[in-house]
Parts: structure tokens; C-alpha cells; sequence
């Protein structure tokens, strides 16, 4: 698909057909999904720690309860209003997601997973009308699920981004799924939606954007391309030609591998000893040696880091950070966390009360697509049978049943999580049970 100032001057109108389905209020759904008394009820998430609200259904956004509002200063509230807080369960959102995908997967040719909550779908050539794909997709997601999705449809990536927000914004209407691959429609949502609600276009963005005098998504569809571009970026001018239904973005089937993988986490806690804070590093260290076998990479450099509470109340403040070069590319986690500990050994000082731990793997290198140098060791097969084995092990009887000696099931250092709902699909002995 050609693609105007981008591919050779020649614009031309896309004949692709791409569909954004985008779950509602992910979150918060899927804490009603196993909570059907739940249904007319507030409800709002908060982030690690319960520090802060950070997803909220329909009703808590009616209420005027704001996204990133601490949870200690809205608690009394929040029960005044009878609104349910849940803290992050991690487990439960994943596990949902991973079905809504496959649900959407069995329906469409090509799809591209793009957060946890939204895909794009490949239309194009499907029989039939787009809309009635949509609802159809929109039907099976909730049946096989249960959770509610909008869906919006256009000929280009950014277009079906916009067209999912003004099916959601104009739901009575809409019925939750719109069509704008009819130039009409499309230019009239475009006069109503705000240049803020393109994708891509940040607040920072937003604020430029406005000087220039374009406020809502028709004023930067209307602007010059080329203008666009030497101002502002090549993205920018792409998603111009993507708002005019000149497709710039194709599906990307398959998530290109991370360059970097970080895990990191704040404790529930202040942490004094060495020995939690060293269970913290092997435990994220583990987590993100998953991360690094999932996407079939090697890492040869790693970074260790802690700190203090750099907020907050007054009190002694310290942070540090070592980086370790590991002997060979590797993702053994036993070889990693070895590393990792030497690290933390280093720049661990007694005294502090330490509140977060740090993990960052770094020069990755694809399993197969890098040079060996030839007197450099390599990871050994039986490393590799070993690390394959255990992740087996943990897919077929959940997270963490195979992990380092040092971690344990239930550490002291682990994130406040004391609204959490129950992990209704990835623990066995907290199924959900339906009595007559």
C-alpha cells in the first residue's frame, strides 16, 4: 500500500479494511466478570500498593473520580459513594486478555495484539458487511468472556483507533461499533473529535498543535503534510495521510522483541534487611529471565539497582545501581541471579529503608541471528533443557511452582494487596463456585 510523501509522492486512497477492538474499562470488567453483583456497582482499580486509582468503570468516571487520585485521600469517599476498590490482580487481567485475543483470533484472518486490551483485526476481504463483522466480533467476545468491547472500523490503522472512540463516546447511537470508511462520516467525527483523541498525539503534542491553530482532528487532517512533517516528525506526517484514509501502518502480526526487559516494583514495605532485598533481586530476576526466554533472546549485560523512598516523609535517601557483564549471552535464570545478587552485594548499605528493587537486562541478542565469538563460552544444552523444562513445569501448574530456593511463596517484601479479588482462572483452589 502506497503511502503519499512517504512512498514516492503518489497518494492513494487505502482499500484495507482494519477494525480496532478495544475492551471497555478492561480492568474494572474483569473484576465484574466473576462478580455479577457487581454489575451496578462503582467500581474502581488502584496500582501497586493501592496507591492510586488507575482504571475505573462507567459509573466511577460519572462520580468524577480521577484517574492517578491517591487512594488514601479518596478512601472515605469512595465508601460514602459506595464505589468497590479493587487492588491489581495481575493474573486474573492476563488471563482474561489472552481470551479475549483467541476469541477475536478465531474470527478474523490476521490480528495484532497492541496492549493488553485492544487488538487490530484485518478486515479486508472478509464477505459481508464490516459492521455486521464488527458486532458479530463484539457478540462473541462478551458471550465467550464476558467482558463488553467497542469496536471501531476504517480503511487505516489511526482512522479504526478514532472510530472505536466515537463508537464509545456516542454509544446510544452507535450501539458500541461504527463504520467510518465512508468519507462523510469520517470527516464529521473528525470536526467533533479533539486532536488530543488521535493516536499518537500526547499532551505535550496536543499544546504545539494548538498554537498552530489545530484543535480537533479535522484542523490536522486539513494540514499540510509536508508542513507537518518538517515541524513536528515523519510519525506525525503519517498519521495526517492516515486521518485523509491513506493507509501509512500495516499489521504488525507478530510483537518485534523487546531490546530491553526492565522488572521493578515498589515493596508493600520498607525493607531493612539485606536478605529481603536480596530475595526481591532473585525473585524479579526470575520473572524477567521468563520474559527474556518468551521472546527467545540472550542477554549479555544486566543492571542491579535499590533505592529508598526518594518521596514522601522525611528520611535517610540512597540509591545505586551496578552493571554486570555476564560471561556468555545467556538466559539461565540461575546464572542471572548469581549475577544479579554479586551486584546487589556491592551496593547494598546497611541502615536504609529500602522501598524498590530493580531488574533491567540489557544487549539482547536473538537466539541464531548474532556471531559467536569464537574463544567466548556459550550456554551449555543442558542449561537450555533445564530452563525449558521449568517454564513447561510453571505453564501447566502455574506461575512460580518451579523457581530460585531463595524466593519464597509468600515474601514479606511483596506488594500491599489487600483489596485483590481472587485469581478465578489461574489457581486452583480459588475457582469460581456457583451454588443453587
Amino acid at each position: 500500500m502506497l503511502c503519499g510523501a512517504v512512498c514516492g509522492h503518489i497518494a492513494v486512497m487505502s482499500d484495507k479494511i482494519y477494525c480496532l477492538i478495544d475492551c471497555n474499562s478492561f480492568y474494572a470488567s474483569c473484576e465484574r466478570v466473576f462478580r455479577p453483583d457487581l454489575k451496578h456497582i462503582p467500581i474502581v482499580v488502584l496500582s501497586n500498593n493501592d496507591a492510586c486509582v488507575i482504571a475505573r468503570c462507567s459509573l466511577a468516571k460519572k462520580l468524577g473520580i480521577k484517574m492517578g487520585t491517591p487512594y488514601f485521600q479518596i478512601r472515605d469517599e469512595l465508601k460514602r459513594l459506595g464505589v468497590q476498590a479493587f487492588s491489581s490482580n495481575y493474573a486474573l487481567y492476563g488471563d482474561l486478555s489472552a481470551r479475549v485475543m483467541a476469541s477475536i483470533e478465531s474470527l478474523v484472518p490476521r490480528l495484532e495484539v497492541f496492549s493488553i486490551d485492544e487488538a487490530f483485526a484485518d478486515l479486508t476481504g472478509i464477505p459481508g458487511s464490516p459492521e455486521a463483522m464488527g458486532r458479530m466480533i463484539k457478540e462473541h467476545v462478551f458471550k465467550c468472556t464476558g467482558i463488553p468491547v467497542g469496536v471501531g472500523i476504517a480503511n487505516t490503522k489511526t482512522l479504526a483507533k478514532l472510530a472505536n472512540h466515537a463508537a464509545k463516546r456516542w454509544y446510544k447511537s452507535t450501539g458500541g461499533v461504527l463504520d467510518l470508511r465512508d468519507p462523510d462520516r469520517r470527516n464529521r467525527a473528525l470536526q467533533y473529535i479533539e486532536v488530543s483523541e488521535v493516536w499518537g498525539v500526547g499532551r505535550r503534542l496536543t499544546e504545539k498543535l494548538n498554537m498552530l491553530g489545530i484543535e480537533k482532528a479535522w484542523d490536522l487532517a486539513q494540514y499540510d503534510a509536508w508542513s507537518i512533517r518538517k515541524m513536528f516528525s515523519v510519525v506525525l506526517e503519517k498519521t495526517v495521510r492516515e486521518l485523509r484514509g491513506i493507509s501509512c501502518i500495516d499489521l504488525e502480526e507478530v510483537a518485534p522483541p523487546k531490546q530491553m526487559i526492565c522488572t521493578s516494583r515498589m515493596f508493600g514495605q520498607r525493607q531493612y534487611m539485606f536478605s529481603a532485598v536480596a530475595e526481591s533481586v532473585a525473585s524479579y530476576t526470575a520473572r524477567a529471565a521468563e520474559k527474556l526466554r518468551a521472546q527467545h533472546s540472550l542477554c549479555q549485560v544486566m543492571r542491579v539497582g535499590i533505592q529508598t523512598g526518594m518521596q514522601g516523609p522525611p528520611e535517610e535517601r540512597y540509591s545505586n545501581g551496578a552493571i554486570l557483564n555476564l560471561p556468555y549471552p545467556t538466559d539461565d535464570t540461575r546464572v542471572l541471579v548469581q549475577y544479579a545478587l554479586h551486584g546487589l552485594k556491592h551496593i547494598y548499605r546497611e541502615g536504609y529503608g529500602y522501598a524498590k528493587s530493580e531488574i533491567l537486562l540489557m544487549d539482547l541478542k536473538q537466539r541464531g541471528e548474532y556471531s559467536m565469538d569464537l574463544f567466548q563460552p556459550e550456554q551449555s544444552a543442558g542449561a537450555d533443557r533445564l530452563m525449558s523444562t521449568m517454564d513447561s513445569i510453571n505453564r501447566k501448574f502455574g506461575k512460580g511452582m518451579l523457581r530460585p530456593a531463595r524466593i519464597t511463596a509468600q515474601p514479606g517484601w511483596a506488594m500491599r494487596r489487600e483489596l485483590m479479588s481472587q485469581s478465578y482462572t489461574t489457581r486452583l483452589d480459588q475457582l469460581w463456585t456457583v451454588r443453587s
